[in-house]
């Protein structure tokens, strides 16, 4: 069991939660962890290399001259590729660098990536976290109190505007639902703030078929 605390966004511990590892597959899936970073990394690849091929080169179709008799080498349409102007021979294509992963290891690597958070002790829960209104200083402030100097990423329960514009001007710091977390986002910030909410949530999230829960 993982003893963690729970802060309230003055900093002082008002809680604490004991974490069942098995939660979150009982070990960290290093290999699966690997394919889920490199998969993320791939998705966000842009291939937009391309180079005009003969069909896509503007230009008649009609054969320039006739085959024979004229003392001219043969030649065909303008766009072939043989001729100044027109479409390129072997010519690239937009490529496709994405990968994929079935949905049961990508939730796997994503318990794997929280789990090392953990075990590194690099999450944060906050009681809870509600905002007035959008203010930047507010969230620093926040920050500062719970001792996050480095990168953050913010776990939220559900989508919550006032904390989005509040967090998004500050470098190095994002928030995202709990229901959208993924290996590779968790793996490019150093730590992790979840409020108490979010980070039940995604202990729970298979509870239905189980007596007991793994975190109290």
């Amino acid at each position: 069991m993982i003893q963690l605390a729970v802060y309230n966004t003055q900093g002082q511990e008002v809680d604490s939660l004991s974490v069942d590892e098995s939660a979150l597959g009982g070990r960290i899936r290093y290999s699966l962890l690997k394919q889920a970073i490199v998969m993320y990394h791939a998705n966000k690849r842009v291939g937009t290399a391309a180079t005009k091929n003969r069909n896509m080169v503007a230009g008649s179709g009609r054969k320039i001259y006739r085959q024979k008799g004229t003392g001219f080498a043969r030649a065909g349409t303008r766009r072939t590729a043989k001729r100044v102007g027109g479409g390129v021979t072997f010519a690239k294509v937009a490529r496709d660098f994405r990968k994929n992963m079935p949905k049961k290891q990508r939730r796997l690597a994503r318990d794997s990536a929280i789990l090392a958070k953990l075990l590194g002790k690099n999450v944060v829960v906050v009681d809870q976290l509600n905002l007035e209104k959008p203010r930047t200083k507010d969230f620093v402030n926040l920050l500062n109190n719970l001792k996050i100097e480095r990168s953050c990423l913010v776990t939220i329960s559900d989508y919550n505007d006032n904390i989005y514009r509040s967090a998004r001007n500050i470098p190095r710091v994002a928030v995202m639902p709990a229901a959208e977390l993924n290996a590779g986002d968790i793996c490019n910030y150093h730590k992790m703030l979840f409020t108490k909410e979010a980070f039940l949530s995604v202990l729970n999230k298979n509870q239905t078929s189980q007596e007991q829960p793994l975190a109290t």
